[in-house]
């Protein structure tokens, strides 16, 4: 018997898998070529898009935010070399530069309303001699002020209302116990007060003024936010003293706003203690009215400081009410209505 040897091929050493696919490298080759000309028109298309393009058109939320931020970030720079651009403009050509041009803001854009006054109206000069703040004005009456809460008053509100008292001269804090403001408002008159002022409080927190002039009215109601008592103020100054503040109404234009003026300057005397230095500001900013308290400081002969004392908030008025306060038959000159009245962000109503 003969046997024949095989030869055996030294590609096929082992174990074979038969499983196993053989590698394409022409595949890899192509896919290598392919993923540079993507990258490449990928950048392409980030450097120029159509003109009607818009970003809110990529679907991809990522991708959308990237470019974003990429061209918000080449718009601040733009608008960075325009400045600077106008600016060597400007030491270049010295005194003979344009006036600068006076930024847009809302305040200054403001639609213009029928009701402005004009100081020197005589119409306006006459409502002002018969209004109900005339005895005020005219020195007749010297102003006194009952302060009160809402029923079961929190700790807050307390405070709030012990520190209003020292910031409104002649000012005297009673607790109501119950009394409805029907019943209060014939006892302020007897007792010879000329405003009754009803903190209200919602979560312990002050929500709501109620400002009644004794004893014809008008009665005006107030949004209360943004309280912030004495200690909870940084670099507040010392307890404010008993001398009669100084008065700044800020910005009160129009013929509500007018009378919104007058009702808060008839809370304090018409004769301010200098020596004090003391100052109580009433800024309307879009129809908020902020409140601060202030004392000057004289560093030097040129210098003035101011040191706020304390308790500041902003008010929004709700209502103007005719006469005394009367919530079922009392006649109102103005109602807040937001939807009709706030569609406009350019239209103010003080």
């Amino acid at each position: 018997m003969d046997i024949t040897e095989v030869p055996v091929s030294n590609d096929n050493k082992g174990k074979t898998n038969k499983y196993k696919k053989p590698k394409n490298k022409s595949v890899t080759k192509e896919r290598n070529a392919v993923e540079p000309k993507l990258e490449e028109k990928m950048e392409a298309s980030e450097a120029a898009f159509p003109p009607t393009f818009s970003v809110s058109e990529i679907k991809n939320k990522q991708r959308r935010h990237h470019m974003f931020m990429k061209f918000k970030l080449e718009k601040s720079k733009l608008k960075l070399q325009v400045k600077k651009k106008k600016k060597k403009e400007r030491e270049a050509l010295g005194d003979k530069a344009p006036p600068k041009e006076v930024p847009k803001t809302i305040e200054n854009q403001r639609v213009y309303d029928e009701t402005t006054v004009d100081p020197e109206d005589e119409e306006i000069a006459f409502d002002e001699g018969t209004d109900e703040f005339s005895a005020y004005f005219n020195g007749l009456t010297n102003p006194k002020v009952l302060i009160t809460t809402s029923d079961r008053p929190r700790g807050r509100t307390v405070r709030f209302c012990e520190q209003l008292a020292t910031v409104v001269p002649n000012a005297h804090v009673y607790y109501r116990r119950g009394l409805a403001l029907k019943k209060i408002i014939p006892q302020c008159v007897a007792r010879n007060f000329t405003y009754l002022m009803v903190i209200n409080e919602d979560r312990k927190m002050p929500n709501g003024l109620v400002l009644c002039h004794l004893p014809d009215g008008p009665t005006a109601h107030f949004k209360i936010s943004s309280v912030r008592l004495r200690k909870e103020m940084k670099r507040r100054g010392k307890d404010p003293t008993e001398h009669s503040p100084e008065v700044i109404l800020n910005n009160f234009t129009t013929r509500l706003g007018h009378s919104i003026g007058r009702l808060f300057a008839a809370l304090f005397p018409q004769d301010p203690q200098f020596v004090g230095r003391q100052v109580a500001t009433f800024h309307n900013q879009r129809d908020f009215i902020f409140f601060r308290f202030h004392r000057y400081i004289f560093k030097n002969e040129k210098r003035v400081g101011i040191q706020e004392l304390g308790p500041r908030f902003t008010l929004k008025l709700r209502s103007l009410q005719k006469g005394t306060f009367d919530s079922k038959f009392g006649e109102y000159e103005w109602v807040l209505k937001r939807h009709e009245m706030d569609a406009c962000r350019r239209k103010f109503q003080l």
